[in-house]
């Protein structure tokens, strides 16, 4: 199969198209023939090195979080998908590899496409899915009536994240720049900050949650936001104790997320609030639950530009730019 190979870290490595052997499929595994790949942030990272210390990928791999595409064939022991199924995932941490024509995917991380979504529409939608899903849902029990600010509002998560929290019944703050007012207003934002002339901890108070995706002098203006009894959720560090238990990382790992997070836990705590790091898993039904709410007109893809897939080195700095309105995503058969 032909698929883009990450050969070293580096921030400035190029990925390199070459061709891998098929997939190995196993007893649990699908065997998925990729149509369309989402480009992230994450990818980025991961190929900088930035996560080596607790996703420690061994060089050479195949980079990429986000498929939609057609089941090929399936393990003995898979029970509900079929060759044929058209289907989209975020594979597990090192099972990614969604920048090539075939990918190996647990039964358990995939779901069916939303039906009435094209493949390059689904392969925006698993990670920026999972991981607003996650925070506002799982890790932030978000309520109707809840005020929530979700950081960045005209990014790949803040445009799923703004239409889910106003499914909820949330009200929904954000920043975004001058030019995305409109776009993030259309998706349902009751409050825009624009940060190119305001900043958002003189015109937001008392929230009860707040979608953290910046640096940490955003941080701590966020969680003087938050009401007493308030929660932080962060998606961009720095990661915590907690996290280190969840992925089982060694001692070395677990006290250096310890120090890393000390100054935000102790901030939080001070101000009567709550601090926490999210990475996010993979999960099959909660893709289940978010193509219920797309075939229902609840939430909508946001999609910026699609590259096709001799250009995936072009997307992948299209993404590092920073200046995407949604997902970028990769064309690949």
């Amino acid at each position: 199969m032909k698929a883009f190979i990450l050969d070293r870290y580096g921030s400035k490595v190029a990925l390199r198209p070459g061709e891998l052997a098929d997939p190995d499929v196993g007893e649990k595994d699908v065997l998925v023939r990729v149509h369309a790949a989402g480009v992230n942030l994450l990818d980025s990272k991961l190929r900088s090195g930035e996560f080596k210390l607790i996703l420690p990928y061994r060089v050479p791999f195949v980079l990429g979080h986000d498929l939609a595409g057609v089941v090929v064939r399936v393990g003995a022991n898979v029970k509900s998908f079929e060759p044929g199924d058209e289907v989209y995932a975020r594979p597990a941490d090192h099972r990614i590899g969604t920048f090539a024509e075939l990918i190996a995917v647990q039964e358990e991380d995939l779901a069916l496409k939303p039906k009435n979504l094209t493949m390059e529409e689904a392969a925006s939608i698993p990670l920026v899915g999972l991981t607003a899903w996650q925070a506002l849902v799982d890790r932030g029990a978000l309520q109707a009536g809840q005020k929530v600010f979700i950081q960045a509002g005209s990014g790949g998560v803040g445009t799923f994240a703004i239409q889910l929290a106003k499914h909820l019944g949330a009200t929904v703050a954000t920043t975004t720049s001058t030019s995305n007012i409109d776009l993030v207003r259309g998706l349902g934002a009751d409050v825009v900050v624009d940060y190119k002339t305001d900043d958002f901890e003189t015109k937001l108070r008392d929230y009860d949650l707040v979608l953290h995706s910046q640096d940490g002098h955003a941080l701590e203006k966020s969680l003087r936001v938050l009401r007493a009894g308030g929660r932080l959720v962060s998606i961009s560090g720095p990661p915590d104790a907690q996290f280190a238990e969840e992925i089982g990382a060694p001692w070395f790992v677990k006290l250096f997320t310890r120090l890393s997070s000390f100054g935000a836990r102790r901030k939080a705590k001070s101000l009567h609030t709550t601090f926490s790091f999210l990475f996010m898993k993979a999960s099959g039904d909660q893709l289940r639950q978010i193509a219920a709410l797309i075939e229902a007109g609840a939430v909508r893809p946001v999609l910026d530009r699609v590259f096709p897939f001799q250009s995936t080195n072009e997307a992948l700095a299209y993404v590092e730019t920073g200046r995407a309105k949604g997902k970028v995503v990769i064309k690949v058969n």
